[in-house]
């Protein structure tokens, strides 16, 4: 495999879940590539399928969870999709990682944190216990945490929340993996606390030269700290393209109203925040054509009947799956 090929490509990607209300359609035929080296913000409401698609590419499903037969998912070009648990177990930790919303419940809390370094350098590496001590403190010094000597022998529920979610980082980069997914690593953590992980990972990710994927619901969050974005909504992905393109140039009427609905520093005091209308649809019984037509002002009748596919309008590394995108009339042509 050369350097020009995608660390990872995913393809007709279906993950659907049998409930005793019907069949759920969480991640529903999805497909995009990232680069070596490449930041991709998946973004959306919660609920849309974006930590059940990474859940999938880590092979982290309850058994409840059906892939669909036609789909692949290539890692570095081999299917891991098709691995057997005891073969995920290889590729998880060691060259895919993966750091979760809520470190408290991630962490094992009856654990010292040095063990719980110590584990995955053990098994993946074949460290000796006290080699793995010494990588664990200074991963913890890597990832910013003061007196990291003392602090690996230390429980989790003696961590603040900050210091907890560096260490589930310091845990997921103890291998070197070549590619990070972070699921709303600030979730339930304060203002400036975020910004620090956030800054921690990006800085982590160029000096590793990792690729990474950042999954948030904030737009804000990814617009000065990822490459490419890609935009889900109801189990599908809706517009993907490079950050820069994709805040100059929005097209999806979704993409659009999440950036509305980020508060503004120089907006008054008190200013109204602006909300989407109306709710996300059942992902058991989707509504036909777009699955965002019974909330967007820009719907005709063609949204509410017929299903948009990913397509551009001359840009090809600007998708968007929308029959009146922003920034054109709606005549009732597709992109």
């Amino acid at each position: 495999m050369s350097a020009a090929d995608p660390i990872l490509q995913v393809e007709n990607l279906h993950t659907h879940f049998m409930t005793e209300r019907g069949l759920v359609r969480a991640v529903d035929g999805v497909s995009f590539t990232l680069g070596h080296g490449i930041t991709l913000g998946l973004v959306g409401e919660s609920g849309c399928g974006k930590t059940i698609l990474c859940r999938t590419l880590m092979g982290l499903l309850p058994p409840s969870a059906k892939i669909s037969e036609n789909a692949r998912v290539l890692f570095n070009g081999r299917d891991i999709s098709r691995l057997s648990e005891k073969q995920l177990r290889a590729v998880r930790g060691r060259e895919v990682a993966m750091i979760f919303q809520d470190p408290m419940t991630s962490l094992n809390p009856v654990m010292k944190v040095g063990a719980q370094i110590s584990e995955t350098l053990i098994y993946h590496l074949g460290m000796s216990k006290a080699e793995a001590r010494e990588r664990g403190i200074e991963l913890l010094r890597a990832v910013g945490i003061s007196a990291p000597e003392r602090r690996i022998d230390e429980y989790p529920h003696q961590l603040s929340g900050g210091i907890r979610q560096r260490v589930a980082i310091a845990i997921a980069l103890a291998c070197e993996p070549k590619l990070l997914i972070a699921d709303e690593p600030t979730t339930a953590l304060d203002v400036t606390v975020q910004s620090g992980i956030l800054d921690l990972l990006r800085e982590q990710q160029r000096e590793r030269q990792m690729s990474m994927i950042l999954i948030t619901h904030d737009l804000g969050v990814v617009a000065g700290r990822t490459d490419e974005i890609a935009v889900m909504y109801a189990g599908k992905m809706v517009e993907r393209s490079s950050t820069e393109a994709l805040f100059a140039n929005m097209r999806m009427p979704y993409t659009q109203a999440l950036m509305e609905s980020i508060p503004h520093l120089d907006h008054p005091t008190h200013t109204r925040l602006r909300t989407i209308s109306g709710q996300p649809p059942n992902l058991i019984y989707p509504p036909p054509g777009c699955r965002f037509a019974p909330r967007c002002t820009r719907a005709e009748d063609t949204c509410h009947s017929d299903e948009p596919v990913l397509g551009s309008d001359g840009d090809t590394d600007h998708t968007f799956a929308c029959w009146h995108p922003v920034g054109q009339p709606a005549t009732g042509s597709a992109p």
